[in-house]
C-alpha cells in the first residue's frame, strides 16, 4: 500500500538504516560460498508445519536473497564506475563464477519445496498470487545444464562494458569520452557536428569486428540455453524467463506495425520541417540533434553536483516525498553522475534490496539529455523507495513494463518544473519541445531494436553479413527516412552495437515503448488533475510486483494497451502539446 500518512512517507524517503535482520546474523557478509551455503541448506531442510511457518520461511528466504542481491549490486556498481580497475572486475566476476552457480540449484530446490508444500493454499492469494505464478514459471524453465552457460554468458557480457567504456576520441586536441563528443552534435556549426559524428562512428568501427564476434558468441550460448529448456529459440525462452504473461511475440509484431503506421510518419514530418528550418538541401545524420533556432546548445547545468541539486528542487516542487528520496541518496553517497574515462556506458538505477536506498549511475556531460536521464533514473529511484518495505524481495522487482512506467512518467510530469534548469522562457520551450520530440522518437527506435532481436534469435545460425543486411533493412523501415546516408554506408550496419541491451539484457527493450505509451497517459491525467495524477502514479508504483501489469496500470488510472488506436490517440496528444509550444 502507498503511505497513508506523512510519517510513513517520510520514513520511506529518509530512513538510511538497513532494517534489522530476522534470519541472518547482523554481522553476515558475503565472503565465499562456504559462508552462504549453510543458510540455503537450513531453508531446504526446514520442517514446515503450518501456513504461518511457510510464510516465515518465505520471509527468511527473501532476507537471504536480499543480502546476496545487494552484495552483487555493489560489486556491479563499483565495476561500472571504473571498468579499468582490475580488482573491481575480479570481485564482480568472483560472485558470478563462484557464488551464483552454487545458488541456482538451491534456488530451484526451494521453489520446488514451496510449490509442493501442503500449506501453499493458506498463503494470502492477494499478496502472493503473482509471486507464486512466477515461481511456477521458473520451475518450468529451470535446467541444471544452463547454470554454466549463464555463468559464461555473464562473463562475456562484461567484455562489452569494458570495450565501450574504453572508447574515446580526440577533438580539438583533447581526448574525450563518446558521450562528451556526442554533445557536439548539438553545435550550431555544421562542420563541428560532422567532425564529431564521423569521429564517434569511426571509433566505434574500430571495435566493430570484435563486438560482432562477441555478439555471435552470446547468440550461441543463449540459443543453447533455450534448447536445453525445451524452447525452439531464445526469444521464446526469454518471454518465459521474463514472465511475459500479458502479451505474446505476435503482439510485439503488431505493435511494431502500429508504430510504423502512426508514429513514423510524424517523425518524417518533423524531419522535413527540420530540414526546412535549417535551410539545408538534405538532412545528414549529424543534423538531427542541433536546435533549429540556430541558438547554442542548451546547457542546463555545469557539474554533477548542480545537476543533482536542481533535480532535488524539481522533485521537491512536485512532492516533498520525491525530494527527500534524492536527498537521502545524496547523503548516503548513492550517486555517480559525471562522465569520465573508464566508466561503463549508459545509466541505471540499481535497487539495493536490503537497504532499500538505490544507486544512480550515469554519464552526465551538461546536456538536456542528461537532465532527462537524471529525471528518468530518479523515477526508478522513487519506485525503489515506495517498495522498500514490501515483505518479499521479489515484490520489489516489477517487470520492466512497470519499472519503465515509473521512470518515463517522471520525465513528463516534471516538465512543469523545468524552469529550475531553464530560467529563460525561450530555452524552457526549446527544452520541452526537444524532449517531446524524443518521446515520439522512442517508439521507432524501440521497434527497430526489438524487431532486430526477434530476427536474430529466430535465425541463430545467421552470418554476420546477413545480420548487417537485416539490421539495415529494419533501421531503414523505422528511422531517418528523409536523411541522406550517402557516403556513410559503411557505418550503418554497425549502429546496433551502441545498444548495450542487446549484449547485456536481451529482449529488455520493447518495454520502453509500452511504458512510454503508459507514461504519456499518466502525463495526460496529470495535466488534467496534477494532485490526483501524481497520487495515482505513486499508488501504482507502491504495488511493486504484487499485482499483474494490467492491474498496476489501472491503479495509475491508465490502460495497458498498445493497439494502433490507443497509440494514435496518445501520439496525437504529444504532437498537439508540441504544437502549443
Amino acid at each position: 500500500m502507498i503511505p497513508t500518512s506523512d510519517t510513513t512517507a517520510a520514513d520511506l524517503a529518509t530512513d538510511t538504516q538497513r532494517p534489522p535482520r530476522q534470519y541472518l546474523p547482523e554481522s553476515f557478509t558475503v565472503t565465499d560460498w562456504a559462508a552462504i551455503e549453510p543458510y540455503f541448506v537450513e531453508l531446504r531442510d526446514r520442517t514446515i508445519d503450518s501456513g504461518q511457518g511457510l510464510e516465515r520461511w518465505l520471509l527468511d528466504r527473501s532476507e537471504l536473497e536480499s543480502a546476496l542481491s545487494e552484495d552483487l549490486a555493489w560489486r556491479y556498481i563499483r565495476m561500472t564506475c571504473d571498468t579499468q580497475e582490475q580488482a573491481r572486475a575480479e570481485a564482480f566476476q568472483y560472485f558470478v563464477s563462484e557464488i551464483e552457480p552454487h545458488v541456482a540449484p538451491y534456488d530451484h530446490a526451494l521453489n520446488e519445496k514451496l510449490i509442493a508444500s501442503a500449506y501453499l493454499p493458506e498463503l494470502d492469494p492477494a499478496q502472493y498470487r503473482v509471486f507464486i505464478r512466477s515461481v511456477r514459471q521458473a520451475l518450468e524453465i529451470y535446467r541444471s545444464e544452463n547454470i554454466p552457460l549463464k555463468t559464461e554468458t555473464s562473463t562475456k557480457q562484461q567484455q562489452y562494458a569494458a570495450t565501450v567504456g574504453a572508447m574515446t576520441v580526440t577533438l580539438d586536441g583533447e581526448e574525450i569520452t563518446l558521450p562528451r563528443a556526442a554533445d557536439r552534435l548539438k553545435n550550431t556549426d555544421r562542420a563541428v557536428r560532422e567532425e564529431a559524428w564521423r569521429a564517434i562512428q569511426a571509433r566505434r568501427l574500430q571495435d566493430a569486428k570484435p563486438l560482432d564476434a562477441l555478439f555471435t558468441e552470446l547468440i550461441g550460448l543463449r540459443h543453447q540455453m533455450a534448447l536445453n529448456a525445451g524452447f525452439a529459440n531464445f526469444r521464446d525462452y526469454m518471454f518465459a524467463a521474463l514472465g511475459r504473461f500479458d502479451y505474446t511475440p505476435q503482439d510485439c509484431f503488431d505493435f511494431h506495425q502500429a508504430i510504423r503506421e502512426t508514429v513514423v510518419p510524424l517523425i518524417d514530418d518533423i524531419d522535413l520541417e527540420r530540414r526546412q528550418d535549417l535551410n539545408l538541401p538534405e538532412l545528414r545524420p549529424w543534423d538531427l540533434d542541433v536546435d533549429v533556432s540556430g541558438k547554442a546548445p542548451l546547457r542546463p547545468f555545469e557539474t554533477g553536483a548542480e545537476l543533482l541539486e536542481k533535480t532535488i528542487t524539481v522533485f521537491q516542487n512536485l512532492d516533498p516525498f520525491l525530494g527527500d528520496c534524492l536527498r537521502t541518496m545524496r547523503q548516503m553517497g548513492h550517486l555517480d553522475l559525471e562522465s569520465r574515462k573508464g566508466k561503463a556506458p549508459g545509466g541505471y538505477n540499481y535497487p539495493l534490496d536490503e537497504t532499500g536506498v538505490p544507486f544512480i549511475f550515469m554519464n552526465a556531460t551538461s546536456s538536456l539529455r542528461d537532465v532527462v536521464t537524471m529525471l528518468h533514473e530518479g523515477g526508478h529511484a522513487v519506485h525503489s523507495f515506495l517498495t522498500r518495505r514490501l515483505p518479499l524481495s521479489a515484490d520489489k522487482h516489477p517487470p520492466s513494463e512497470v519499472a519503465e512506467l515509473a521512470s518515463m512518467s517522471m520525465e513528463l510530469m516534471s516538465m512543469d518544473q523545468w524552469d529550475v534548469f531553464f530560467t529563460d522562457p525561450d530555452e524552457l520551450r526549446r527544452a520541452k519541445k526537444t524532449h517531446l520530440e524524443s518521446v515520439l522518437e522512442t517508439f521507432p527506435w524501440v521497434a527497430t531494436i526489438d524487431k532486430f532481436q526477434h530476427w536474430v534469435y529466430e535465425h541463430p545460425q545467421h552470418s554476420e553479413e546477413e545480420r548487417h543486411q537485416r539490421w539495415t533493412e529494419i533501421f531503414d523501415e523505422f528511422n531517418q527516412r528523409t536523411v541522406s546516408w550517402k557516403g556513410l554506408e559503411n557505418f550503418k550496419p554497425y549502429l546496433w552495437q551502441k545498444q548495450l541491451h542487446l549484449y547485456e539484457v536481451p529482449f529488455y527493450y520493447i518495454e520502453y515503448a509500452m511504458a512510454q505509451l503508459g507514461a504519456i497517459a499518466v502525463w495526460r491525467n496529470y495535466r488534467q488533475n496534477p494532485q490526483e495524477g501524481l497520487e495515482a502514479y505513486k499508488r501504482a508504483l507502491a504495488l511493486g510486483y504484487t499485482a499483474p501489469i494490467g492491474e498496476i496500470y489501472a491503479a495509475a488510472g491508465i490502460r495497458f494497451d498498445f493497439s494502433t488506436t490507443y497509440l494514435r490517440t496518445l501520439a496525437d496528444f504529444v504532437h498537439e502539446e508540441m504544437t502549443r509550444l
